[in-house]
């Protein structure tokens, strides 16, 4: 009877993973009517380490028939063991990289994960010239062992949510707990909880339903491949989550400062940096509005330009069949097509192809008079303005803005121009990261958030934590007038 429930589970196992071809099942005798079962995929699991932690110790059950499997658990030196007492959580441990080991009524989970990570990269899309060179990987483990080795507190608290039907996908969050408010940590788990879907296979998964009632183009959630970031923003109040197969950690709440400023201006002095972050700040506004005050002022406001400038406009667009609005068009769908090519290309030749393509069609466009050469310098400098923000939905978000601005100046002329602005304003102002006002520390004002975000103090004065990210324990660090 027993034999026969034991026999049940490696049926039902069979069964669940029929046609499944890296499944090893294997029979040990212990005595005549008792049988062990040794359970795992190959593919995920180390065979050296089925053969070290199980098979070889297997042999004291042999010595000892009587023994129960739970009595198994001291004698195997694996790193994890949990004794299962479902045997529908089988199919979670075994995809797992965890060994099943079935005795009667006994089932005991041993992990035995097999090494198929990549190594610890180096940062690609967030590069800096001094700081550390690590980056996330696809691992958790390893994730969070990179921001451990940063951050050694016992306050740094992970909380694991698994997620799909199919991937059954471990996300975790992190926050310190005596730094985050306890309602933005519960309102992540809440959102993550509610999760229902077939599989999680990367971040940008989980970032859908985060932002699932924000429809804006701005993006609200930080990713980040930097583990210096991530502890930064755990310092702050803030809460990450890790996300297996994902070599992006999500950084909750993401304000509109946080997307302009890479760490990379923490390691630098601030005297130097504070100019760069000022800059960095205004190529946003260029970028969107660059080719609209272009067209606002040659077609409605010609007398704010110089009479021999706007001679010279007026002689290049001679030749030129199509409206200034069109010129803008035709050349932001050229640039946005190279950009494109850009990305998907090759990295040993894309770069290449682009700047080719841009100079080639740039100049036959010119010469075939579809275009006029201020209208090159306009969206040249439009996009080189943008090429200053590495978050891909950040640039989005600009060119988003950047049509809008195009269209109420070709109809209004500056006077369109200024009402744009106020509707990106109030946009602006009215949105909302994970309940916190996205334009903070602008609106609502904040300046010890601002002189962290938008300019940069010396790292001596930067004592007291932002109060619309935690009310406790608000002091980061005495002041040297203590």
């Amino acid at each position: 009877m027993v034999n026969g429930m034991k026999n049940e589970i490696v049926k039902q196992i069979e069964k669940e993973f029929k046609e499944t071809v890296d499944l090893v099942i294997k029979p040990i005798k212990v005595s005549l009517l008792d049988t062990i079962y040794v359970i795992y995929l190959e593919s995920v699991t180390g065979s050296d380490k089925v053969n070290d932690y199980i098979l070889k110790n297997i042999s004291f059950l042999n010595a000892l028939p009587k023994k129960k499997l739970k009595d198994l658990d001291s004698l195997i030196p694996a790193p994890n063991t949990k004794i299962l007492q479902n045997p529908d959580q089988i199919e979670f441990y075994l995809t797992n990289g965890f060994t099943i080991v079935i005795r009667k009524k006994e089932i005991l989970a041993l992990e035995t994960r097999a090494d198929i990570q990549r190594g610890i990269p180096e940062p690609t899309t967030e590069q800096v010239i001094f700081g550390p060179k690590d980056a996330f990987t696809e691992n958790i483990q390893i994730n969070l062992g990179l921001l451990k080795r940063r951050l050694k507190s016992k306050n740094l608290k992970a909380k694991n949510v698994v997620i799909g039907r199919r991937t059954k996908t471990t996300v975790d969050i992190l926050y310190f707990d005596d730094i985050a408010e306890e309602d933005l940590v519960a309102h992540v788990e809440q959102i993550l909880k509610k999760i229902d879907i077939d599989g999680i296979l990367d971040s940008g998964n989980v970032v859908e339903f985060l932002t699932k009632e924000n429809k804006s183009h701005f993006p609200i959630v930080m990713k980040t491949e930097r583990p210096d970031t991530a502890a930064k923003a755990l310092l702050e109040g803030k809460v990450v989550l890790f996300i297996d197969t994902s070599p992006f950690a999500l950084i909750l709440p993401g304000f509109f400062a946080d997307f302009i400023n890479p760490i990379s201006d923490n390691y630098k002095k601030s005297n130097n940096i504070n100019f760069l972050k000022i800059l960095r700040f205004c190529c946003f506004f260029f970028t969107i509005l660059a080719p609209a005050i272009y067209i606002a002022l040659i077609n409605y406001n010609p007398e704010a330009i110089p009479t021999t400038l706007l001679i010279n406009f007026s002689t290049q667009r001679d030749n030129v069949p199509f409206p200034a609005i069109v010129e803008a068009l035709l050349m932001l769908l050229i640039y946005e097509i190279l950009r494109e090519s850009d990305v998907r290309f090759p990295n040993s030749y894309g770069s290449a192809i682009s700047i080719l393509g841009a100079l080639i069609l740039g100049e036959a466009a010119v010469n075939a008079g579809f275009v006029s050469p201020i209208m090159i310098i306009v969206i040249a400098f439009t996009f080189i303005t943008s090429l200053i923000f590495t978050d891909q939905e950040m640039v989005n978000a600009a060119r988003h803005f950047r049509i809008i601005f195009l269209f109420a100046a070709a109809l209004y002329g500056l006077y369109g121009i200024v009402l744009a602005f106020f509707y990106f304003l109030t946009h602006m102002v009215e949105l909302r990261t994970m309940g916190k006002p996205y334009f903070y520390p602008i609106s609502p004002f904040d300046k010890i958030y601002l002189m962290k975000s938008l300019l940069k103090e010396n790292i001596s004065k930067d004592t007291k934590r932002s109060k619309i990210l935690t009310r406790k324990n608000f002091t980061k660090q005495r002041s040297d007038e203590s």
